[in-house]
């Protein structure tokens, strides 16, 4: 698959995106399994709310968030990448109100219903600016008014100033867009997208944030 943004380190090639759980279990030590569990029940998720999923990758979000739904309750993965996808259809293949569509989440978005939640996991950092406003904006049209727009994320951080052994990582790692990302006030972008009503959770010393905006 040809890259739409070929800096993006979130646009996937097809092997990666096959073993993507396995990376990250491997490259993680097992950790990224205990704190995407302790992330997505700090959501605030209730029984019947209507979730949409952008960059759904390969399912293990949304079955994760799947349990703190009722029968009422209802997830909606966007995903561009067809071997996220097809790993995505199995692992919900039993779980009649999770279902994935093919769409990019950087275009409008032609959904009939409204959502009480779009979250989005590590995804926004890997896109360039213009294109990350682009991401508000189809998220914002997506919510119910009161809705919330979850973003997971690394926080905001000055990357010079950071201990050795996170900021070499992070450049080695990281696409150049997660260098400008990590430098920017989010909440008062969100802010003038029409979002208030923010709560902040950290992870990892503070470099990792779970960032609540309420539509209002």
């Amino acid at each position: 698959m040809e890259k739409k943004y070929p800096e993006s380190k979130v646009e996937l090639t097809p092997k990666i995106a096959k073993n993507y759980d396995k990376i990250m279990n491997v490259a993680s030590l097992g950790l990224y399994v205990k704190f995407i569990r302790k992330a997505i029940k700090s959501m605030g998720i209730s029984p019947d709310d209507k979730i949409l999923d952008f960059g759904a990758g390969t399912g293990r979000n949304a079955i994760l968030m799947n349990k703190y739904l009722s029968d009422k309750g209802e997830i909606l993965g966007l995903e561009i990448s067809e071997k996220m996808i097809q790993q995505f259809k199995i692992k919900t293949n039993n779980i009649p109100n999770i279902r994935v569509i093919n769409q990019s989440i950087d275009k409008p978005l032609n959904l009939e219903e409204k959502f009480d939640k779009v979250f989005i996991s590590f995804v926004l950092h890997g896109f360039p600016h213009s294109v990350r406003k682009d991401i508000i904006r189809s998220a914002f049209n997506a919510l119910k008014d009161g809705g919330e727009f979850i973003i997971l994320d690394f926080n905001e951080f000055i990357l010079k100033n950071t201990p050795f052994y996170f900021r070499i990582p992070f450049k080695k790692i990281e696409c150049k867009y997660a260098f400008d990302f990590v430098e920017k006030d989010w909440k008062n972008i969100l802010h003038t997208y029409g979002f208030n009503g923010f709560e902040e959770i950290y992870f990892f010393q503070k470099y990792v944030r779970l960032l609540k905006a309420k539509k209002e």
